[in-house]
């Protein structure tokens, strides 16, 4: 890691900022915390112990140790002073960010890189006040950020390439896979990804076609793997044949083309909600979160390092 970048405060501390705050702390950064909740101190313990837990077997660090380099704070600027980083993780509301973004940048050092974990908020609008607007990047994480790779940096209209950077620099430095969006979009691109496939889903279910527990099946039997391995682009690209993409588009794409006129856009009135929540929670009683999350996150883990071994290193 670089040795400037190596003090991170971390402000806002839900189920994404616990889970930065254990990962900064296992690549070696001491990290302030901040987040008015009184029982920050417990959740932040948890989040360490959850991620020491799931790299066991390796030469991972013990929870004590990674919780030596984590400080909780009781306010924003004691958190900030003589931060290298600070990740923002509050919620998503566009005048709460601002107003704490304008004393993260107050109070930390003219130096210190400004990342945000918004979701949907533009960085343009976060540092619309600003008086330093070129040190602020969105650093979005897809959840859980100790265990999926990467991070969307996205960069507003005043962002300087150096913040970009530095926010990829640092982002490699602590295991993630960050990737520069060329251009502002609300959602950003995973997120929007997500949130097409799933209004998908959402009216297959509501149409009786299969249960929500079926469609989660035919997922991780099916594009759940195959998108884990080669994305839609490459996937297409092989299912082309050795004409590629240009033969699949040519053959195939004529069809997919008419579905794309007849998708159906399900509202989430009371009885869709009502339905597919009651067939989840139907379906996942007497499992708890922690036990659910732990199976998840090892999961995945599992799947990426076999991922990873396949290829070699090679992208």
């Amino acid at each position: 890691m670089n040795r400037s970048q190596r003090d991170v405060a971390v402000i806002g501390a839900g189920t994404i900022g616990v889970s930065w705050a254990a990962l900064f702390a296992a690549h070696g950064c001491t990290v302030r915390v901040q987040d008015p909740r009184p029982d920050v101190g417990s959740e932040v313990e948890a989040a360490v112990r959850h991620y020491t837990g799931l790299q066991a077997g390796t030469a991972g660090e013990s929870p004590g140790q990674l919780l030596a380099r984590i400080q909780v704070v009781d306010d924003v600027e004691t958190a900030v002073a003589g931060a290298d980083v600070v990740q923002e993780n509050a919620p998503e509301r566009l005048p709460l960010k601002q107003e704490l973004i304008a004393r993260i940048e107050a109070a930390a050092p003219v130096s210190a890189l400004i990342a945000s974990s918004t979701s949907a908020l533009m960085p343009s609008d976060l540092a619309r006040e600003m008086r330093t607007p070129e040190r602020l990047v969105v650093g979005h994480p897809f959840n859980p950020p100790e265990v999926i790779p990467l991070v969307e940096v996205v960069p507003g209209r005043r962002t300087s390439p150096e913040t970009v950077e530095r926010a990829v620099a640092f982002y490699r430095s602590v295991g993630k896979t960050p990737v520069v969006l060329h251009k502002e979009i609300s959602g950003f691109v995973a997120n929007r990804l997500q949130s097409t496939l799933f209004r998908e889903c959402v009216w297959l279910v509501s149409q009786g076609v299969v249960s929500a527990a079926e469609l989660d099946r035919i997922v991780t039997e099916s594009i759940g793997i195959r998108w884990a391995t080669a994305g839609p682009f490459e996937s297409f690209h092989l299912g082309g044949g050795p004409g590629g993409m240009r033969h699949f588009l040519e053959h195939l794409g004529p069809g997919m083309a008419r579905r794309w006129k007849t998708v159906e856009q399900p509202e989430l009135d009371e009885a869709t909600v009502e339905l597919i929540s009651g067939q989840v929670e139907d379906r996942f009683a007497g499992r708890g979160y922690d036990e659910l999350t732990d199976v998840r996150d090892r999961a995945q883990l599992a799947v990426i390092e076999a991922r990873d071994a396949v290829r070699g290193g090679q992208d």
